[in-house]
């Protein structure tokens, strides 16, 4: 492997991560084709094919599962010492790779405009996923930081919460139970419940309310994304469980109601995260200090009169 680069291991890492070439050359900002030839040039370097394809089902080989774990550790290590170099300089220039859930992206953008106004010489890329999902990119040293509600038991991270998230039970207007007052766990028992997918942070926290109300919620339809379940409880579906964050212009809108259930909103803290064992850059140690600055007065100016749009 002397003559391979760490470019075709950026690539590699990008079809390993999505396993599709179509979606890592979106991931690259580059085409189709200059992905599959940096992959061909990889694997001639190496001598093995790393992936199986079978039509447009991509999977790891053998060869190709132990290359993604030294891949990621040369990256990883790369990133370090850019990382230092940058310390050394003491600028605040040079990539920043940030994590999300879900549900941030509904407020995470607008403080990134703000942030970025004050930083040019930063570039950001923003990685979406569910909570499993930010510890594995966290663990893998994929991105550098991330805005996330429970912080990660399964690695040794820096968590500091910088703002509530309030999550609610929410139901379409012509909904029976919309009109209801003084609801109770066990009143919402029998109604089917629009949920994500397990991994959601969100669905842990409804799990948690159930089980610490000994309840066993009934389970309908299982969705991926916020604007997923919103679409269906208005469709007058089923129930749906979110974060008062996500659904401001639904609630303006008169298109959904939230139900005034014991016990909710349950609130939860977002977190800003990032590994122990890793030094951050100073863009990154920028933006962590920007949101534990800014983010709260943002939420507060910015969805503090929800609470008055709950009927």
């Amino acid at each position: 492997m002397k003559n391979a680069t760490f470019r075709q291991l950026r690539f590699f890492n990008a079809v390993a991560r999505h396993l599709s070439f179509t979606k890592a050359a979106e991931d690259m900002h580059v085409s189709a084709p200059a992905v599959t030839m940096q992959i061909k040039d990889l694997e001639a370097e190496i001598g093995m094919p790393l992936f199986e394809r079978q039509g447009r089902k991509v999977s790891l080989t053998t060869t190709g599962e132990y290359m993604l774990v030294y891949s990621r550790r040369m990256l990883a290590l790369l990133k370090d010492a850019e990382d230092a170099a940058a310390r050394l300089q003491r600028i605040e220039t040079g990539n920043l790779t940030i994590g999300l859930v879900g549900t941030t992206t509904y407020f995470i953008p607008a403080l990134l405009n703000q942030f970025l106004k004050e930083h040019e010489g930063i570039e950001v890329k923003m990685m979406v996923g569910n909570r499993s999902e930010l510890v594995q990119w966290l663990q893998n040293s994929e991105v550098d930081i991330a805005i996330m509600g429970r912080a990660p038991e399964e690695l040794p991270t820096r968590a500091e919460p910088f703002a509530a998230n309030p999550l609610v039970f929410v139901a379409a207007p012509e909904h029976s139970m919309a009109g209801e007052t003084g609801l109770r766990a066990e009143d919402l028992r029998q109604q089917s419940i629009i949920v994500r997918e397990p991994g959601s942070g969100t669905r842990s926290a409804m799990e948690s309310f159930f089980l610490q109300a000994k309840l066993q919620p009934r389970l309908g339809m299982v969705l991926p994304t916020n604007d997923a379940i919103k679409q269906a409880v208005m469709a007058n579906l089923g129930l749906g469980f979110l974060s008062l964050h996500t659904i401001a212009m639904e609630l303006q809108a008169k298109r959904l109601v939230v139900l005034p259930v014991l016990g909710a909103p349950l609130v939860r803290a977002w977190n800003v995260v990032h590994p122990l064992s890793k030094l951050l850059s100073p863009a990154a140690e920028a933006f962590r200090y920007f949101v534990l600055e800014h983010a709260e007065g943002y939420l507060s100016k910015t969805f503090g009169g929800m609470h008055d749009l709950r009927t």
